[in-house]
């Protein structure tokens, strides 16, 4: 399996952290302005918004949701007709949450450099967030 791999202690209880995965208020405060929206009912859609605009940036589908342990999802970019994979494991640990996010199901196993790229910069910015 090809896949993006990407796990990190963060100072933060696994609640806090679901949340900073899920509203949009907060991942606009970390994802370069991006908001993220669903219900998060398996089945149902998950979009991301370019700020407070109505512009769809990214979509897909929630594939998997047990709060606060486990946040799976289809991702495109817009524009893209290969739909990804997107899943987040959260794992309290004595001092915070281990998340270990897995992006599979790429088009092309070259394709992981250019995830690599984009969600690194994200991540980082999600684990300062709770700094």
């Amino acid at each position: 399996m090809t896949a993006f791999v990407y796990e990190t202690d963060i100072n933060t209880t696994p609640e806090k952290l679901w949340q900073a995965l899920t509203r949009g208020e907060i991942t606009r405060r970390y994802w370069f302005d991006r908001r993220i929206e669903s219900d998060w009912a398996v089945g149902s859609p998950v979009r991301f918004y370019d700020g407070a605009s109505d512009t769809v940036t990214d979509s897909g589908v929630v594939v998997e949701c047990d709060e606060p342990k486990r946040l799976v999802y289809t991702f495109r970019p817009e524009g893209f007709d290969h739909y990804t994979r997107v899943a987040f494991d959260l794992e309290p640990i004595e001092n915070g949450v281990r998340m270990r996010l897995v992006h599979d199901q790429l088009a092309d196993p070259n394709d992981v450099e250019g995830w690599r790229q984009g969600w690194t910069p994200i991540l980082n910015n999600l684990k300062e967030f709770f700094a």
